[in-house]
């Protein structure tokens, strides 16, 4: 049996489904590179009370833990709940092609989590993510912003997944320059850290103010783009106006 077991949030954020299906299985194995943890592995064994495998991407793409369920339990970590990413149903499509019973057990994840902001849930579009550039080897995608430009003319907020190791401050660079060359006008902004989390920021802001180069804002954090707002959101944002 393959288990693919959501985290929620924080480092106790496990629910007591998952905290049995764990107990269960000869190796736990723990996704890490979709997203910066907010807390240790120390921590999360802390909890679980079972020794931890980080598992990369070639790990987790591949057909090895397909293997090893064959013959065994064993549990795939993932932050936040399991289905969030792509690789993880590709994970389960591989599994079931292979006759090898799988289990999902879903928990909160940032698409819950960002409704802490006031923005109502049923107004966002596209989640869409930004991936660090590497400008040595004229890695620039900016394909990201067409997301919110779509997003935009639909009147619909937009969620932004920043890929782990990307500070803000280059995260700001890259957005202002992919806004340019879509000709898309960004004004405000909502900057989420560690959401679920002790370690929660959230802050909202006009894009352009000197103020954001100087925010300390540490890794997992996302950004929203927030289109028309309802004086609801208008309300709830106040509390979180960069001061």
């Amino acid at each position: 049996m393959l288990y693919l077991i959501g985290l929620g949030l924080n480092a106790e954020g496990i629910s007591k489904q998952g905290l049995q299906a764990v107990k269960k299985c000869k190796k736990i194995y723990l996704e890490n590179y979709t997203v910066s943890f907010p807390y240790s592995i120390k921590e999360l064994v802390f909890v679980l009370k079972k020794k931890v495998i980080p598992a990369d991407r070639a790990k987790v793409e591949g057909l090895s833990l397909i293997d090893e369920a064959k013959k065994t339990d064993i549990a795939l970590l993932v932050y936040g709940s399991p289905l969030t990413a792509t690789t993880h149903i590709s994970l389960i499509n591989e599994a079931k092609k292979s006759k090898v019973k799988t289990k999902i057990i879903y928990n909160a994840s940032i698409l819950d989590a960002i409704a802490e902001t006031g923005l109502q849930l049923y107004k966002f579009g596209k989640t869409t993510s930004m991936p660090a550039w590497d400008l040595q080897k004229n890695y620039t995608p900016k394909s990201f912003m067409k997301t919110i430009q779509e997003n935009l003319s639909m009147k619909a907020h937009s969620l932004i997944l920043i890929d782990p190791g990307l500070k803000l401050k280059n995260a700001l660079i890259q957005l202002k320059e992919s806004s340019e060359e879509y000709n898309v006008k960004l004004k405000k902004i909502i900057i989420c850290q560690a959401l679920g989390t002790k370690k929660q920021k959230i802050i909202y802001t006009d894009i352009n103010t000197e103020k954001l180069n100087k925010l300390s804002i540490k890794e997992p954090y996302s950004i929203i783009i927030p289109s028309k707002l309802h004086f609801v959101e208008k309300e709830t944002l106040k509390n979180f106006i960069l001061k």
